[in-house]
């Protein structure tokens, strides 16, 4: 049996990528650099923002102890993220009642307690919620059990 020979400037040039060597395969340095600096602009600005609080502040939110919330966040509890001058941030909306009993279950499911990686599920849009973010979602009375699938599905 022959199969008829197809031929595009697509396959040609895909061909022709995959028998040439391997040129500048890498980022440039300067590219690099500039993406790790806003990377970290990112970072001291979200850290810095209006809604973040300190562990104390949150202590006093959640009605506990400072050392009780350093624990909740090294549990997955709660979101904390690391300051750049020491101990954490964390944002005040968590502890509203549509988000608190989530955090514990988003963690588990996302098999992390990374506060960045926790803080980034729950403020990123996603298309599975019409564009919302599962935080907005959250507040908007979406199922837990929607947010929980998206988490695991993000975690594998």
């Amino acid at each position: 049996m022959t199969f008829p020979q197809i031929s595009s400037s697509l396959a040609t040039s895909n061909a022709r990528v995959a028998n040439e060597p391997a040129t500048n395969v890498y980022a440039p340095a300067s590219q690099t650099t500039a993406l790790l600096q806003s990377g970290a602009q990112f970072r001291r600005e979200r850290i810095e923002a209006a809604d973040m609080i300190s562990t104390d502040d949150a202590a006093g939110v959640a009605g506990t102890t400072r050392v009780t919330i350093n624990a909740w966040i090294k549990a997955g509890r709660c979101i904390g993220v690391s300051n750049l001058r020491r101990g954490f941030r964390l944002p005040s909306w968590q502890f509203e009642p549509s988000i608190w009993p989530a955090i514990k279950n988003i963690s588990a499911n996302l098999n992390t307690n990374d506060g960045w990686r926790l803080l980034a599920f729950l403020e990123t849009p996603r298309e599975a919620l019409d564009g919302r973010t599962p935080r907005a979602a959250l507040e908007q009375g979406a199922a837990i059990e929607r947010i929980l699938a998206l988490a695991t599905a993000e975690a594998h």
